[in-house]
């Protein structure tokens, strides 16, 4: 087996050197709290931070809803870094002097017809099973919390405990903290490979420079694969096309005031009123096509659970990308290449996952600890032998 999490030894004390690939929520977030424990840290990102997957994400923090069969490690993580999420918002509210947009609403998840409801009965079986805070509706039940949702609605669960962030709000706050914190951010620097000697990292590549590093840390999301990594092989992520778009409601008067998901569509309502809709689910590499067949579908689905959305102009239009690993969970921790760290690989728990990543990669960087709610997403579960086991 490769090295796993538990085989990292801590850096040294005397202020280490932290090199970061990838300057997005989780490489911001990670550099800030590092940082403030007195590491020497660099960002470097291809593009401007915060401005990839982080600025395109909708901000749900929606370890129940999105809850499906064979996820139960990922369900851990996730349930974790929920109850982490008031801190961590409190905590990067104070060192930024920004507000992160964190709002406790909970979720609704409608059904529109039978067989909907029948879905969500059995999804709800498994919110049982691992004794989630989820509760069936009615119709009625649904309306009252949400009116203008469609009357011929068959049933919905409520989901108390799946609340939401502003991810843009949440990355320009992390690049502030973690600027004052001391971490240094190098924008429209990509980086072309992690350097390594005698089979350990000693640092990045950078148009041919080296920077230098006790500590590389790849946070690169969706572009984490065309970092080259000698000896070891790339990473298996790609990126998985999102397609959003939002629209505007009156802040005085929204259509929605929780989170809402339906077939083929959620709905998250933004205190100053925008109403985001997302997302199409494609691979198609790094294309960055708006396409008719995509905004039309999610605006279908949007109107069919909530009909007064028809007369919401639209706001914005966009397309991210998911970093999507083989098995679309996270990739997190050492990596077979000693001073080479993973944070990559979210998919579309990214906003979600923020506090429990830069908490289990500060611990491990920090103080060599290895969380056992991370074991199962380590590197080494793509190897071979991993795979036959």
């Amino acid at each position: 087996m490769s090295q796993g999490l538990s085989s990292f030894n801590s850096v040294p004390a005397d202020r280490p050197r932290i090199a970061i690939i990838g300057a997005g929520v989780i490489g911001l977030a990670i550099g800030w709290r590092l940082a403030q424990a007195g590491a020497s840290v660099d960002l470097f990102d291809a593009g401007v931070a915060g401005q990839g997957a982080s600025h395109a994400a909708a901000g749900m923090l929606a370890a129940c809803a999105e809850l499906e069969p064979g996820e139960e490690d990922l369900l851990a993580l996730n349930r974790e870094s929920q109850l982490l999420w008031p801190g961590f918002a409190a905590d990067l509210e104070a060192a930024s002097g920004q507000d992160v947009g964190y709002r406790e609403s909970g979720t609704l998840v409608v059904a529109l017809n039978a067989d909907d409801a029948g879905k969500l009965r059995h999804q709800h079986t498994l919110h049982r099973k691992h004794d989630l805070p989820v509760e069936w509706l009615t119709a009625a039940e649904a309306r009252r919390r949400e009116p203008y949702l469609n009357t011929r609605l068959a049933g919905a669960l409520w989901c108390p405990e799946d609340h939401q962030a502003d991810n843009r709000q949440v990355a320009a706050a992390l690049k502030v903290a973690a600027e004052k914190a001391g971490a240094r951010i190098h924008e429209h620097m990509p980086v072309d490979a992690v350097e390594s000697a005698g089979g350990v990292a000693r640092g990045v590549r950078i148009g041919g420079r080296l920077h230098e590093a006790d500590v590389v840390i790849l946070a690169a999301g969706a572009w984490s694969r065309s970092i080259t990594i000698a000896p070891a092989a790339p990473l298996p992520v790609r990126p998985v096309k999102g397609q959003m778009l939002s629209l505007q409601m009156d802040p005085a008067n929204p259509v929605l005031t929780h989170v809402v998901w339906g077939p083929g569509i959620y709905m998250v309502p933004r205190k100053d009123g925008r109403l985001i809709l997302g997302a199409t689910v494609e691979e198609k590499g790094f294309d960055t096509t708006l396409t008719a067949g995509g905004q039309l579908a999610l605006l279908t689905h949007a109107w069919r659970a909530v009909p007064t959305i028809e007369e919401l102009p639209i706001l914005e239009q966009w397309v991210g990308f998911r970093p999507g690993s083989r098995d679309d969970a996270p990739i997190l921790g050492a990596s077979g290449v000693p001073g080479l760290i993973h944070a990559t690989g979210h998919h579309r728990n990214g906003i979600l996952l923020l506090p429990v990543t830069t908490k289990v990669i500060v611990d491990l960087v920090l103080e060599g600890r290895a969380d056992p709610l991370a074991a199962p997403f380590g590197v080494d579960r793509f190897t071979p032998r991993a795979a036959a086991e």
